[in-house]
């Protein structure tokens, strides 16, 4: 029996590129997916156009009502509002599992460069506010442009799953993993997560060097 029965996937900053192809892949996979917006009405529209591209259902709201209705709550927002809105919306997300996917990344005339967070990660600094939920990284080094390509299935890539807890770790894998061609392997605890928020940095100049949407695999496994 699939871990994922009757959740509800939650996506935090869903209409832009990377929360939009996650909402894509997981209708997709038939699971219910609830879409979070600054405003109701862009998140609204903007799952009205997923429904209407992939025959499925993609509700959209505000990003407030999104942590509401969700059983798992992706964080895609930009590094600048991540510690601002996870502050504002911890109420909401206490007892729920939430998978932050944000990279604290900067950019130069060199290209993109990893910063660096107080806490240690994003995930980590989500983890210091969200005392009561469990925090899990996952999807930081997925193409955004590949997850929103109808043409590209599958999506050959891992998506490495950081966290604490061993029951929240297995659902997340078991998430990334409905998206064809993608598996999703435990990457280690919360604290080294860094390294791999880091990595999207490596990924930018790879496929800026050789015009591609590169990702990861793990070897051997």
């Amino acid at each position: 029996m699939s871990l994922l029965n009757g959740e509800t996937i939650a996506i935090l900053g869903g209409t832009g590129p990377q929360g939009r192809g996650l909402a894509r892949r997981f209708a997709q996979a038939g699971l219910t997916v609830v879409l979070g917006s600054r405003t109701a009405e862009k998140g609204a529209q903007t799952a009205a156009e997923l429904s209407e591209a992939t025959g499925t259902t993609v509700t959209g709201t505000d990003n407030q009502s999104a942590a509401e209705a969700g059983d798992i709550v992706l964080v895609v927002v930009p590094w600048d509002g991540h510690g601002e809105l996870l502050s504002k919306l911890k109420p909401e997300l206490d007892g729920k599992i939430v998978v932050d996917c944000v990279n604290p990344l900067g950019f130069d005339k060199q290209g993109a460069y990893a910063l660096t967070v107080e806490e240690g990660s994003a995930t980590e600094q989500a983890a210091a506010i969200l005392t009561d939920s469990t925090v899990v990284g996952a999807f930081h080094n997925v193409s955004a442009v590949l997850l929103e390509d109808p043409e590209a299935a599958p999506v050959e890539t891992d998506v490495l799953v950081l966290g604490d807890d061993r029951l929240a770790t297995d659902l997340i894998q078991e998430l990334a993993s409905t998206i064809p061609g993608v598996r999703g392997i435990y990457g280690g605890r919360r604290r080294n997560a860094h390294q791999i928020e880091a990595l999207t940095a490596n990924l930018i100049s790879i496929n800026r060097r050789y015009k591609t949407h590169a990702g990861t695999r793990i070897t051997d496994l």
